[in-house]
């Protein structure tokens, strides 16, 4: 069994207990869970309920999502951070999601990596009063003031960071990316959605395109996942999407099973 996990943006119209009982339904290892959809986070639960009631389930929450601009620091930024954190730890969540400012702002050569620094700099004693992993994701798009992993990871290493900082690897941002290094050691999470338009040029790719994964599938998820398990990955493998019609779907458990399923035979007829 892989070890699946639902962030809970594909299932936005579930509530919080509803996203925990499709996990456990589709024997997942863990969800993730959000500031940004639009119910009160846990569903206004306190968040050492909503934890007490993951791990009853047999369930981790993964990550607690998200600051948003993380890098471009500011003393409100920080007190955004350290918010997200006491409520992260409350709930036992394992780590907490960074998204970069997507903006077309901060975009120079140099400008970018500083402000990466300073961010990373700052938060790295938060995180490690509290605990807590960040999860740093480079988005792939253009106008994205942290498009490549190889900027984070550099930044990463050269404040003595690693496991303090991880990686998510998403399918989506990757292939806006043009790819480039996996980054295996330094991942913490895969995030998967697919996108199956075949008149959409790479660069007219959004998020609202973002459906589950199956055989039309054009971001290539199932090589990339393959080659981070062959490179010695072995953590989460989380659905992230957007799409509207995934959202609007009458049998959702349904759909997130099929998709599993064949990512799962997928992967075990490339292995056989």
């Amino acid at each position: 069994m892989l070890p699946f996990a639902i962030n809970h943006m594909t299932v936005a119209r579930m509530s919080f207990v509803e996203l925990l009982d499709a996990a456990q339904e589709l024997g997942c290892v863990g969800v993730e869970v959000r500031n940004d959809l639009p119910q009160p986070l846990f569903d206004e639960m306190a968040p050492e309920k909503a934890g007490e009631l993951a791990r009853e389930k047999g369930l981790r929450i993964l990550a607690l999502a998200e600051v948003k601009r993380f890098n471009d620091w500011s003393d409100a930024k920080r007190e955004e951070a350290l918010a997200l954190m006491k409520i992260a730890v409350a709930c036992g969540a394992e780590a907490v999601s960074l998204i970069p400012r997507n903006d077309n702002g901060g975009m120079g050569n140099g400008e970018r990596q500083a402000n990466l620094r300073v961010a990373l700099k700052e938060l790295k004693p938060m995180l490690e009063d509290h605990g807590l992993v960040g999860m740093v994701e480079p988005l792939g798009f253009e106008i994205c003031a942290l498009r490549y992993k190889a900027e984070a990871v550099e930044a990463i290493e050269a404040l003595g960071a690693t496991g303090r900082f991880k990686l998510v690897h998403d399918t989506f941002h990757h292939h806006l990316a043009h790819g480039g290094p996996l980054f295996p050691a330094h991942t913490g999470i895969i995030h998967i959605s697919g996108v199956v338009d075949p008149a959409l040029a790479v660069g007219e790719m959004g998020d609202q395109h973002r459906v589950l994964v199956d055989g039309a599938d054009r971001l290539g998820n199932v090589e990339q996942i393959r080659a981070l398990e062959a490179a010695g990955y072995r953590g989460a493998i989380s659905f992230e999407a957007f799409a509207p019609e995934t959202h609007a779907s009458k049998d959702p458990i349904g759909d997130l099973r099929r998709s599993m399923d064949f990512i799962a035979a997928q992967l075990a007829a490339k292995a056989a």
